[in-house]
């Protein structure tokens, strides 16, 4: 998620000063944004060589880890802010580490790409796995391990006893709070354990 303003939508999630634990950073774009406009120090986690590359040439402190592997390194509380931005669909175990954000951090902002958006139903509709702006893969060849809709998130953050405590669409830079799960490509959701 690029998007200069779907970045500043979450940076907004973030309170100012906040100790942030940011999970799959990628180039630690929104690290930077975070500790330049808002103040907030922390550690982006990332795995892929070339990211963790552009992380310290940003000045972003970042940590070589496959997440996969879990954050046992970080007592609970650690962080104010764990953000898992575009990682859920990656991970093989993504009900875990989503227990895990809620325990290394204060409160958890998640983001990720929605199935159910309208543009996506009707490829399945047509008999086609969809390939958009967001999900810009063929079925055979994409990164993400599973898909998940804005209405699903919201039965595993209750199932694993997370309160919401916000959640909007994000769809070109524009934040939709009316009907996110047919009309936004982005879920978004900040949360804390009940």
């Amino acid at each position: 998620m690029s998007d200069a303003h779907n970045l500043q939508s979450i940076a907004a999630l973030v309170p100012r000063g906040a100790r942030v634990l940011d999970l799959g950073c990628g180039d630690g774009a929104l690290l930077d944004v975070l500790q330049r406009e808002r103040g907030c120090t922390g550690y982006g986690i990332e795995i892929d060589d070339a990211n963790v590359l552009a992380c310290v040439k940003r000045g972003v402190n970042v940590i070589q880890l496959n997440l996969d592997e879990g954050l046992s390194m970080f007592d609970d509380a650690s962080f104010d802010v764990v953000l898992q931005i575009d990682t859920l669909q990656h991970l093989r175990n993504a009900e875990v580490m989503l227990r895990e954000t809620a325990r290394v951090g204060k409160t958890g902002i998640v983001a990720f790409p929605n199935f159910a958006h309208w543009p996506n139903r009707l490829s399945v509709l047509r008999g086609r796995m969809p390939v958009t702006k967001r999900l810009p893969y063929q079925w055979y060849d994409t990164p993400n391990i599973r898909v998940g809709t804005f209405a699903d998130f919201i039965d595993l953050a209750h199932k694993n006893s997370l309160r919401i405590v916000d959640a909007f669409g994000l769809e070109q830079g524009r934040e939709l709070r009316w009907l996110p799960n047919a009309r936004a490509g982005t879920a978004v959701f900040k949360f804390v354990r009940a």
